[in-house]
């Protein structure tokens, strides 16, 4: 049995353990707070320009280009795919990152992705470090982003996956991230971002239509491209690749804190509950110990009569 000392010595630990932890749940629910309301008018923009794509798509206006002059829309065989996978730096967000290298396992397990025919761009250390131990190519790898991203952090990331893709580095590249739903909740989700096809920009729009049901974009008017249609989409598709992408940052990152901030909320009241069995265990200890010093004593004065 544990001796008073060691008992009271675990005691003192727990509890500036739970303050540590209800500190970071603080921290992270105040970067949550933060994250939410300067990403609000971001959302608005990136709805905007996937539905100019799609409609522009709608008007076949994609038809009427040269591939060869529009890099991102040339669909080639795909000899190796690219995994734009979005992770943390640190850990302490419960099943976060975890859940992100399960969804991009099974996308590899269904598309047959081996380390012989995969390149991995790793925003975040912890898939970066992940897939680096099990022999993958990280071809881009990169830390330290804010806990409220701008788009400049990420501009230079872009750039990269886009002359990567030019130079034949991988044929087609899908993105994972984790989706917030609320402070409770997230969803893994992948998206295809290149090459840019048909199917690729309706999908895109589809599933913003789900979660954007009270706004509307319709057109019927037919577009006309000054000075030609390649000039133009070679201006609105990167945008479109640009906005995906750091909008899909964004709500990982607010994922992230809404994982931290539950994380350490749990993480507080485990402590709350290990103090409160110690305490008892304590004064049950102390008790055993009063009454056995009673006894002796009470054993001592009969003795002496």
């Amino acid at each position: 049995m544990a001796s008073l000392q060691d008992i009271k010595r675990r005691i003192g630990s727990t509890k500036k353990t739970r303050q540590i932890t209800s500190a970071m749940q603080m921290v992270s629910t105040a970067k949550l707070s933060q994250i939410q309301r300067s990403t609000t008018g971001y959302h608005e923009y990136a709805y905007r320009i996937k539905a100019v794509v799609s409609h522009l798509i709608e008007n076949h206006v994609l038809d009427n280009v040269d591939s060869s002059h529009l890099p991102m829309v040339d669909a080639r065989p795909v000899k190796k795919t690219g995994l734009l996978v979005v992770t943390s730096d640190r850990g302490l967000v419960g099943s976060y990152n975890a859940n992100i290298i399960k969804k991009t396992n099974a996308l590899m397990k269904e598309k047959n992705l081996t380390p012989d025919n995969t390149v991995i761009l790793a925003i975040g250390g912890n898939g970066a470090d992940f897939y680096k131990k099990r022999g993958f190519t990280v071809a881009l790898e990169h830390r330290g982003l804010s806990d409220v991203p701008n788009f400049n952090e990420i501009r230079q990331v872009l750039k990269t996956v886009i002359s990567l893709y030019e130079a034949e580095a991988f044929d087609a590249l899908h993105l994972v991230y984790n989706h917030f739903i609320n402070r409770l909740q997230s969803d893994q989700q992948t998206i295809q971002l290149l090459p840019l096809t048909k199917e690729v920009v309706n999908q895109a729009k589809m599933d913003e239509d789900k979660d954007e049901k009270e706004k509307t974009f319709e057109t019927k008017s037919a577009y006309y491209s000054e000075p030609d249609s390649t000039a133009v989409l070679n201006v609105v598709l990167p945008q479109y690749i640009q906005s995906l992408v750091f909008e899909a940052v964004l709500d990982a990152k607010t994922a992230e804190h809404a994982a931290s901030s539950t994380a350490m909320s749990s993480a507080t009241d485990s402590a709350d509950d290990l103090i409160h069995r110690l305490d008892l265990q304590y004064n049950r200890a102390r008790q055993s110990q009063i009454t056995t010093e009673i006894t002796e004593i009470t054993g001592g004065m009969v003795a002496l009569e």
